[in-house]
């Protein structure tokens, strides 16, 4: 049986130590993927497609498409996305 491994030592082997570039990418390119991942889960719960939600927030289909599949998105557009899904965005500290 081999040595087990946990997530924060995987992570680290695979994308760097915390603070190191790799690593600030990979948390860059997850965050993403994650918010992708939930404005297309809401849209499909909302039985819309992807040229509505286009057109009720004044973008362009191919826009979603790559908001879903995890290119970068801004935040004043993933609040207007949002909006348009009626999800509420909170922002808490952590300290």
């Amino acid at each position: 049986m081999g040595k087990s491994i946990n997530a924060k030592e995987l992570i680290s082997k695979r994308y760097g130590k915390e603070g190191s570039k790799e690593r600030e990418e990979f948390k860059e390119d997850a965050f993403s993927y994650y918010f992708g991942e939930i404005i297309r889960n809401r849209r499909k719960e909302l039985h819309m497609s992807q040229e509505n939600l286009a057109e009720k927030v004044g973008k362009k289909r191919p826009y979603i498409s790559r908001i879903e599949n995890g290119e970068d998105i801004r935040l004043s557009n993933f609040a207007l996305l949002a909006n348009a899904l009626g999800l509420s965005i909170e922002l808490i500290s952590q300290d």
